[in-house]
């Protein structure tokens, strides 16, 4: 018998400085069986930076196919593709293909050497953007993954700040391409 996914729900206030973006969402997570409660947290911290009213959540780990999260305008084009972690060059390759703009956000030690094997392969990529984040803490970000989180995001000059009623976590975000 197969897994089923965890779902956590999320309330999130989002005071983005740098785009002059604020907002909050009621967000809703299902997080794969094999998925950490970082990475779930990364993918939140990930919809923070690109909020919009239309960013949504993907398969992700469900679905090779599809990214973790998109924005599709409303004829259907994908406006942005976003991938976390490690993902394949070809996989990449393709989505840039699909999609106006793609985003990937490196987030543990493995984000700098997957990124020196992949860049000759990805030179092409016109429409291609790596971010790492650096300075992330393995359990201080996973301490705010509870099944029903009420969260703060503030975002100021690359700076980010998650946190909930009694924690904050802070993290920076370099970009390796633009």
């Amino acid at each position: 018998m197969a897994l089923k996914a965890t779902i956590f729900k999320a309330t999130l206030s989002i005071a983005d400085m740098d785009r002059g973006y604020y907002g909050d969402h009621a967000l809703t997570l299902a997080r794969h069986p094999s998925e950490t409660d970082e990475r779930m947290m990364v993918r939140l911290l990930v919809f923070a930076l690109h909020a919009h009213e239309y960013l949504q959540f993907g398969k992700g780990l469900s679905d090779p196919d599809e990214p973790d999260l998109w924005r599709k305008d409303l004829t259907g084009l994908i406006e942005e593709w976003i991938e976390l972690g490690q993902p394949d060059e070809k996989n990449l390759l393709k989505a840039c293909g699909r999609a106006r703009q793609v985003y990937v956000y490196g987030f543990n030690n493995a984000a700098a050497p997957w990124w020196a094997l992949a860049e000759p392969q990805l030179a092409r990529a016109k429409n291609l953007t790596v971010r790492r984040f650096t300075r992330i803490g393995d359990t201080a970000l996973a301490a705010l993954a509870e099944r029903s989180m009420t969260l703060q995001c503030t975002i100021q000059e690359q700076q980010i700040w998650l946190s909930d009623a009694s924690r904050t976590v802070q993290l920076e975000c370099a970009t390796l391409r633009t």
